[in-house]
């Protein structure tokens, strides 16, 4: 995706050229549609972002909200970039997407009426063990926590975890726990320190939290995001959205409530609640950078919505998950999907390898045709240069 220069040399060696987009069909359309606002119409992110407008995108049946924009569109530089990939996609022959087709049936069917390169939905691209459902650790000592796990009720635990880089000031921290003591929802919450104004995280929580919520809660550091998704106790996970959190959230079938932080995440929170409505919202327009706090109330909200037990998000997200699976199996969406693009491949490397083979058989035909000798050349073989001259037009 990111490395779009490529398809510069791939065009030079006249081979035919894919690429593989890991985000979503819907932020795809999003993508090609923006950067031609840009460029034909001089479309300002940023100054869209700071109003109350609500804008029309093919790929998404509701109008979408300027607050929610991805944060990169915020930044010049980093606006430009995405600009710049977004002709740059326009060259290949076609795009990977990480999508099933049944979940984002109405961006597949607009990005296959346009004239952007065709889509191939090939997801959900996960790390799955080959012959099962669990996932590494990466080294993790996993066992009191999942020994917790065990003892909890079905679908009970709310987990909590905020990606790579997902980090909070000291007094976000005390607002979290200050809702999770709030909602008394068993809980498993991965809180990392990727801020500078707190040393132990355990410093900054609430005096004898972690004692208070012993008997119903854990606050760890890292954390096997999807290893603990996959376990029959957990029913919610407040995600910041990443792309490949959500599909292995949806994976599992376990409901989601929206914390974006940076990136296309504020996007992808928009998706799930109102396009999707798998997803509980917490917040869907929060910025790392921004400084904002969520307060414990309305994050308390957001988690009793996302486990209260007549929740028409589980029953739905309970399909997407049938729906996800079924697609990588023999004659799936994503399955069939992976096979035409294969046949795509062997068509187009044919087709440009002969174009390459005429092209330079026309090219020595010129080169022969400026020579004396070429008077003497036949008329048969004339015609047959022409031939081929014309079947190049």
């Amino acid at each position: 995706m990111f490395c779009t220069s490529m398809l510069d040399v791939a065009e030079q060696l006249g081979a035919p050229s894919y690429l593989f987009f890991p985000s979503g069909a819907a932020f795809l359309g999003f993508t090609f549609h923006i950067q031609t606002l840009h460029d034909e119409e001089g479309f300002d992110a940023a100054a869209a972002e700071s109003t109350e407008a609500e804008l029309v995108f093919p790929g998404l049946v509701r109008p979408l909200p300027g607050k929610v924009l991805p944060s990169g569109l915020l930044h010049e530089e980093w606006a430009a970039a995405s600009y710049r990939m977004a002709r740059d996609f326009r060259k290949s022959k076609g795009i990977l997407v990480n999508t099933v087709k049944e979940l984002e049936s109405y961006a597949v069917d607009s990005l296959s009426r346009t004239e952007n390169p065709k889509v191939y939905p090939v997801g959900p691209v996960l790390n799955l063990k080959s012959g099962d459902t669990s996932f590494e650790s990466s080294g993790f000592d996993d066992g009191e926590v999942f020994r917790w796990l065990d003892l909890q009720p079905e679908s009970s635990v709310v987990f909590l975890c905020f990606g790579s880089m997902g980090g909070f000031c000291a007094e976000q921290v005390k607002e979290i726990a200050r809702a999770l003591e709030g909602s008394g929802q068993r809980f498993l919450w991965s809180l990392r320190r990727l801020t500078t104004d707190y040393g132990d995280v355990r410093e900054v929580l609430p005096e004898g939290f972690v004692d208070r919520m012993m008997e119903v809660g854990r606050v760890i550091g890292w954390a096997p995001q999807a290893a603990v998704l996959a376990h029959g106790s957990v029913g919610g996970f407040v995600s910041h959205c990443g792309w490949n959190s959500t599909l292995e959230s949806m994976w599992f079938g376990v409901p989601m409530a929206t914390w974006p932080m940076y990136a296309e995440q504020q996007f992808n929170a928009f998706l799930l609640v109102k396009e999707l409505e798998i997803a509980a919202e917490i917040k869907m327009d929060y910025r790392t950078e921004s400084g904002e706090i969520v307060r414990a109330e309305e994050i308390e909200r957001g988690i009793r919505s996302l486990m209260e037990q007549n929740n028409p998000r589980k029953e739905r997200m309970k399909e997407f998950r049938n729906k996800v699976g079924a697609a990588l199996m023999d004659g799936g969406s994503s399955s069939s999907s992976i096979a035409e693009f294969v046949e795509d491949i062997k068509i187009n490397y044919r087709s440009e390898s002969k174009e390459n083979e005429t092209a330079e058989e026309i090219k020595r035909g010129t080169k022969s045709l400026m020579e004396p000798k070429t008077e003497s050349l036949s008329k048969d073989k004339m015609k047959e240069f022409r031939y081929k001259v014309n079947d190049m037009h």
